[in-house]
């Protein structure tokens, strides 16, 4: 029986980990974890926040995903919202769509 989610996994172009660093700490409000030691040498960065973990692994090969995305639940759907129209379309929900610095797809939500 699955309990949970432990992390979702995004994949990023070599290098990128600066921005990425800038858009889920700064932006996002999430920390950033230490990777172990032998898999921190594949480079990416991981991040964590309350209940919720993102991986970022590097993809020599790397295309965005633009359609495929986690969505992450805030308290403050306005905070994040300048200049993104907010839409309704899921029932219960206020929700916009950012991109990370890396071009893939990152949903916001917020409980009406």
């Amino acid at each position: 029986m699955i309990r949970q989610i432990h992390h979702v996994q995004l994949a990023a172009p070599r290098g990128s980990e600066p921005e990425l660093r800038r858009f889920y700490t700064g932006v996002l409000g999430l920390r950033e974890v230490p990777k172990p030691p032998e898999l921190a040498k594949r480079g990416g960065v991981w991040f964590r926040g309350e209940g919720v973990e993102v991986h970022l692994g590097i993809e020599d090969d790397f295309r965005p995903a633009r359609k495929a995305h986690p969505a992450f639940l805030v308290d403050d759907l306005d905070a994040y919202a300048s200049g993104v129209e907010i839409d309704d379309l899921f029932p219960g929900y206020r929700r916009i769509y950012v991109s990370d610095p890396v071009g893939n797809r990152i949903e916001l939500l917020q409980a009406v």
